[in-house]
């Protein structure tokens, strides 16, 4: 219509519009939902000729699916340079258009490649950019119509798949949903008003466009008028009243300038209207007018929240860069010295948490404390099994009885039940052994992960070595702890260390001169307790530290080796070969956080 929506901007909101465009421009839309406009209605309920009133451009029109596609309607304003211009975009194709009649063929060529000859439906968004000078900055969005059953040709599930699509750009807070619903049907059933109210409980960026009001049946005007003044299903922005051009006036060639004369007249020559004309509730002057202000006061209210968006968008790449971290250089010696820094870094970080100095993750040390603790409780439960042991089965056991006559002791026997005792915490030591093992290689396997996630070879061939650096390592426990529980058969202590835990156990005082009365004063369990109690404090202590050396200590200290005898003679392109994902996704973190840091200082600057 010549610019009808950019007659009515007016200068103190036009910046507010020429924003979002700069923001749409660098593409912040690829990340945050921008303020825009969508067009919704049932099949053939006017929508098409809704936007082509506003826009000035005849779109597809007719029955059935007509909008196959979301189509985004980019108008720009250029004021040099460009009488008309449009550019119409899918996928990774881009068209010009030098003559706004070819627009619709056009569009009807993109739908058809996109969603096939016939009726079914795409999601994939098409986008028609007009520069004109009779246009303003302003951007809408048309949708499929909403369809009730599958004609021919259709799935079954045509009607779903349309709503799921339209509730896709309808939900977003940031749009603004135009309803569009004919004047000749109950407005109450309109499926378009009910999918917006459901998104829209409040009807606060919802706004009611009636049309053809040529077709309302006689006496049903009242009815009409309530609807529009708000009174019937209210809105918080209102209905608007149009008509747009009929298919009789574009058969005639009638222009959108005399379709707009037309309709004033339609409303100006119906009594029942023209009070609605003198409310501003009809017309497609009245309905650009509004839905510019409607849309500056959407971005007014939007913008606060984008900026807080936007910051936090911006946290968030830079902390993703900088796990991604940057690519190696591509000249030898640059990429050699990166791959020296980048081993070093890991081998200074395994030493770290080996000494406990470093924590990443899981505490490492408390984990290992935590199964220590479980280790040193069995040990101290298994005590309570001598105070089971009956004193005949110790004394007259007939099995290791010697020459001796009844009533004389037996060692062989005290030597005998301290032996099988401590057999039995054999696979308990080795089930820790096990359980470390998992724990180290599990933290070695992180560190890992977190200094070569983006070199696959390197990643690779140092977790190997983890494992067969663990396996080796686990071969060498297992030795040292079995030599400890073979140790442990020769039932050795200080006399002062066993003097020492009896009396603690007997609660008497006894002197290393009555050593020779303990099989008078003693019972056979507390003089087995007694040294069981130096077997618990020697494994409680020595199975830790053995497990601790071999699996973490010498574990660390192997693996930061063989990662130095790495880098002689390495081939570096192939260690540090990084997956194409990867370098992929750093140039798009990249690419986004530039748009970001330009969208960041166009709002601040606005501000």
């Amino acid at each position: 219509m010549n610019g009808e929506v950019h007659s009515h901007l007016e200068e103190n909101i036009r910046p507010y519009i020429d924003l979002i465009d700069t923001l749409r421009s660098v593409g912040i839309h690829k990340d945050l939902s921008l303020p825009t406009i969508a067009v919704i209605g049932d099949q053939s309920s006017g929508k098409s000729s809704v936007l082509e009133a506003l826009s000035g451009i005849a779109l597809p029109r007719g029955t059935g699916i007509v909008t196959r596609c979301p189509l985004e309607l980019k108008l720009k304003k250029v004021t040099s340079g460009v009488n008309w211009k449009a550019v119409l975009s899918y996928r990774k194709k881009k068209t010009d258009i030098a003559n706004s009649s070819s627009v619709e063929n056009k569009i009807k060529e993109a739908q058809n490649e996109l969603a096939g000859k016939g009726v079914g439906i795409c999601d994939e968004l098409i986008t028609l950019e007009v520069m004109s000078p009779d246009v303003c900055d302003l951007t809408l969005i048309d949708l499929p119509g909403i369809a009730r059953v599958p004609v021919n040709g259709q799935p079954e599930d045509i009607a779903e798949q349309i709503k799921r699509l339209i509730t896709r750009y309808i939900e977003k807070q940031e749009t603004i949903n135009m309803v569009v619903v004919p004047c000749n049907i109950d407005i109450a059933t309109t499926e378009a008003l009910n999918m917006a109210q459901k998104v829209d409980p409040e009807g606060k960026r919802t706004v009611g466009i009636l049309t053809k009001p040529d077709l309302i049946d006689r006496g049903t005007e009242k009815q009409i008028l309530d609807i529009v003044q708000n009174k019937t299903i209210p809105l918080r922005k209102g209905y608007i009243m149009v008509k747009c051009r009929g298919q009789h006036q574009i058969n005639e060639n009638i222009s959108l300038e005399e379709a707009a004369k037309e309709e004033r007249d339609f409303f100006q020559k119906h009594d029942f209207f023209r009070c609605l004309l003198n409310e501003d509730k009809v017309t497609i002057k009245s309905l650009a007018t509004k839905l510019t202000q409607h849309l500056v006061d959407h971005i007014k209210k939007s913008l606060p929240q984008l900026n807080e968006q936007i910051k936090k968008q911006l946290c968030d790449l830079r902390n993703e860069l900088k796990e991604c971290e940057a690519g190696p250089p591509q000249d030898p010696k640059g990429a050699k010295q990166f791959l020296t820094e980048t081993i070093m870094k890991f081998i200074k970080q395994i030493n770290s948490i080996s000494a406990g100095e470093l924590v990443i993750g899981e505490n490492l040390f408390g984990q290992l404390r935590m199964e220590f603790k479980k280790w040193n409780d069995h040990l101290n439960n298994r005590k309570l099994s001598f105070n089971n042991s009956p004193e005949e089965e110790i004394t007259f056991n007939q099995e290791f009885r010697g020459r001796e006559l009844l009533g004389f002791s037996n060692y062989k026997m005290f030597e005998v039940v301290l032996q099988k005792h401590v057999a039995t915490l054999k696979d308990p030591a080795n089930h820790l052994l096990n359980v470390i093992k998992d724990i180290v290689i599990k933290q070695f396997t992180h560190v890992v992960n977190q200094c070569f996630q983006n070199y696959p070879v390197l990643l690779d061939i140092t977790k190997d070595k983890i494992y067969n650096i663990q396996s080796v390592q686990q071969e060498k426990a297992e030795k040292r702890i079995s030599e400890q529980f073979d140790m442990e058969d020769m039932i050795f202590t200080q006399d002062a260390i066993y003097l020492k835990s009896l009396k603690e156990i007997t609660k008497d005082m006894f002197s290393e001169e009555q050593i020779p009365l303990f099989d008078k004063k003693c019972k056979y369990g507390e003089m087995l307790q007694a040294y069981y109690e130096i077997v618990v404090h020697r494994m409680a202590d020595q199975l830790p530290m053995i497990i601790t050396l071999f699996m973490l200590k010498q574990t660390a200290h192997h693996l930061s080796t063989e990662m130095v005898y790495l880098l002689d003679g390495a081939n570096v392109s192939e260690l540090l070969f990084e997956d194409s994902d990867v370098g992929r996704k750093r140039r798009d973190l990249h690419v986004r956080l530039e748009r970001m840091k330009i969208g960041q200082e166009k709002i601040s600057n606005f501000i």
